[in-house]
């Protein structure tokens, strides 16, 4: 197949990923990224060393401004609000039509908001893009109590971090603890009790509603009380970005639908990353993932399949988050049948394995063990059988488990 030009609507990970590996695989025709915030940067470092000032603006960018010249992308600074599949073309707010023989479309998410009464405040803040870390950081300084309603990856980093600015912060989720489909109870546990060790308030409770006067907002909480802050912070996941999709009539279900090669319902149109969700061939629906590595993983097989290619296999799925200066990861899945394998030291939970009811691995994830996860996702990936004991002992390295 002779492919002449590619539009990628959205410059996140998975849009800049797509471009990335397109040249990367030979592809010589004409390439576009279009998004509002021009060159695509990295999403992670907003809530951890960017809302910190440790890194600039600059430092977060994918690759820089060069890269982009030398590899001849065009990027195309502007809100894409239309498509029109049959002929290639994306619609700017502006007014502008680009064209291509094929469209990419890396939309990501919006950040969900809190379908409470004053959910919708313009004061109540969310942490999804870079103007969004600029808002914050101008807000916090030292003593400014800032509640943030979701205790997930999000909600914990921003804890941290808005903790080390001075901020008096306050965390609120339904759950405690949270992420226990992520990393296992005892994990969790862990990772929750870290918060109030370091002084940040726990409340486990739901909001009932926002409101905000002169001396700051007010979360009433469904089981009655209320919470005073001078900030509110919403971290409760995305709502995947898919008007542009449903513009053209493309098949949508929380996501817009692909199969196995990133192909939605419209032969010129590809989808990848958090605003795509598989569908097999069977019309069984996979379950959207969410993870920077997935963002990758799908612009690597967007790009292979654009140019006719044979399509990459990835590993086991991996996430990781940063809390309170230990580093949090996890590969595979702790939800599912079977039973979970605890390794501790001196009653400290350090990682955690899930078997499956055949004792092989499905899940893993540890507290500064980067080096415990790779070893499991070998062996996920090589479905190794490992012994239980094994697993469970500090002392074995579980490297060697993984040959």
């Amino acid at each position: 197949m002779s492919l002449e030009s590619v539009i990628i609507v959205g410059g996140g990970m998975a849009g800049f990923t797509t471009a990335k590996e397109l040249r990367s695989r030979g592809f010589a025709g004409h390439l576009t990224i279009v998004d509002p915030e021009g060159l695509p940067y990295d999403r992670p470092p907003l809530s951890k060393d960017y809302l910190l000032g440790n890194r600039s603006g600059d430092q977060i960018l994918l690759s820089a401004a060069a890269w982009f010249l030398e590899q001849h992308v065009e990027v195309v600074t502007g809100r894409a609000v239309a498509l029109r599949a049959d002929d290639g073309a994306v619609v700017l707010e502006d007014g502008r039509e680009l064209v291509a023989e094929r469209i990419v479309l890396a939309t990501g998410g919006a950040a969900r908001r809190l379908d409470v009464p004053g959910g919708d405040l313009g004061s109540v803040l969310e942490l999804r893009n870079r103007a969004d870390a600029d808002r914050l950081r101008g807000l916090l300084r030292p003593g400014v109590r800032l509640a943030i309603i979701g205790a997930g990856l999000i909600g914990a980093e921003t804890a941290s971090s808005a903790l080390a600015l001075g901020a008096d912060v306050t965390l609120i989720d339904p759950i405690d603890p949270p992420l226990v489909p992520a990393v296992g109870p005892e994990l969790a546990g862990r990772l929750h009790r870290m918060h109030t060790d370091r002084g940040i308030r726990l409340v486990t409770g739901i909001p009932a509603a926002i409101t905000v006067d002169e001396a700051g907002h007010h979360i009433l909480m469904d089981e009655g009380g209320t919470i005073d802050a001078d900030l509110v912070l919403v971290g409760i996941g995305i709502v995947p970005e898919t008007a542009l999709a449903a513009s053209a009539g493309l098949d949508i279900d929380n996501g817009t639908l692909v199969d196995e090669h990133q192909r939605t319902s419209h032969p010129r149109v590809y989808a990848v990353g958090d605003s795509s969700r598989t569908r097999l061939a069977d019309g069984t629906l996979l379950r959207r993932a969410e993870h920077w590595e997935h963002a990758m993983n799908t612009g690597t097989t967007a790009a292979a399949s654009l140019l006719g290619q044979d399509l990459p296999a990835h590993g086991a799925s991996w996430f990781w988050s940063d809390r309170h200066g230990v580093h949090v990861e996890g590969v595979g899945s702790m939800l599912g049948e079977g039973s979970v394998v605890v390794r501790e030291r001196d009653g400290v939970p350090l990682a955690s394995f899930r078997l499956d009811p055949d004792g092989y691995m499905g899940g893993c994830a540890a507290i500064d063990g980067g080096l415990t996860v790779r070893a499991a996702r070998r062996i996920i990936d090589r479905r190794i059988l490992v012994d239980p004991a094994q697993l469970a002992d500090p002392d074995v390295d579980l490297k060697k488990l993984a040959r």
